[in-house]
């Protein structure tokens, strides 16, 4: 149940706190789910024509692991307002060095290596099994694509995000066996986001800044978590205008299949 019952946002965007300032007069909501509180009060304002709500993945405080981020509450909460499309941004590592640091990639797969994470909302009285060969919305990743290349960032148009448990980076043996299936990104919150989207049908949509090249790709120490926030840093100020003008972008209409992921079936709970 949310404290505010009409809807109050369009699109949702979790990320990361560099994101805070991108949207206007700013109303900061608290969502009560049935899976606890999101990880922080829900912000919404005006971007672009459009009424947007962020939530911050790890927390405004960066309290929240990847492993402990409460996934559910967050996307719960994003429905609960009125939310049916959403835009990911994430840091994650790249394992091919055609893809260095700064390089934006749009996704078009995932691979699942996290451990233990609730992973889904219909976990009692019944069974529902969604179709999840294509994790993201495909409106979605053609307005993303599209924008940024008209911002004059271009994008890579597909690859596969392996998600990882974290909060450790990959040893180089790991990091060699991603690469070596073909995998192009590794990433520590793509999963469950991504499957808990579709589930409550709603349009999901990564946004992957490539921050370092992960442990075996090249010699050197390996990923550290300074070279990450730096050049996540260097690169926030190219993002967040790039988010807002994909959420100005994005179809008013859902024409994809993502809002009748859930047609006919009986659902053991009732969505927001």
């Amino acid at each position: 149940m949310s404290t505010s019952t009409s809807p109050s946002a369009e699109i949702g965007v979790i990320g990361g706190s560099g994101f805070y300032s991108f949207l206007d007069d700013v109303t900061e909501i608290e969502v009560e789910t049935p899976y606890g509180p999101p990880s922080d009060p829900i912000a919404v304002g005006d971007l672009g024509g459009r009424r947007v709500a962020f939530v911050p993945r790890h927390g405004r405080d960066h309290r929240f692991p990847p492993h402990r981020i409460p996934y559910r509450a967050n996307l719960w909460a994003l429905r609960s307002l009125g939310v049916r499309q959403v835009l990911a941004p994430s840091a994650v590592g790249s394992l091919t060095s055609d893809h260095g640091p700064g390089t934006l990639v749009v996704p078009d797969q995932l691979v699942d290596r996290t451990s233990g994470r609730p992973q889904t909302f219909y976990d009692d009285a019944a069974a529902v099994h969604l179709s999840f060969s294509d994790p993201y919305c495909p409106t979605g990743r053609h307005t993303a694509l599209s924008t940024a290349r008209t911002a004059d960032w271009p994008p890579v148009d597909g690859g596969t995000l392996v998600v990882i448990e974290g909060p450790r980076f990959s040893t180089r043996a790991e990091s060699q066996w991603f690469a070596a299936q073909g995998w192009t990104l590794v990433g520590m919150t793509g999963h469950p986001e991504a499957v808990l989207a579709r589930e409550l049908a709603l349009c999901y949509t990564p946004l992957c800044l490539v921050t370092d090249l992960d442990a075996g790709i090249e010699e050197g120490e390996g990923v550290t978590m300074a070279e990450v926030l730096r050049v996540f840093t260097e690169n926030i100020d190219r993002l967040r205008p790039l988010v807002a003008d994909i959420v100005a972008s994005l179809p008013t209409d859902r024409t994809c299949p993502c809002p009748a992921v859930l047609d006919g079936m009986k659902l053991p709970i009732s969505l927001p």
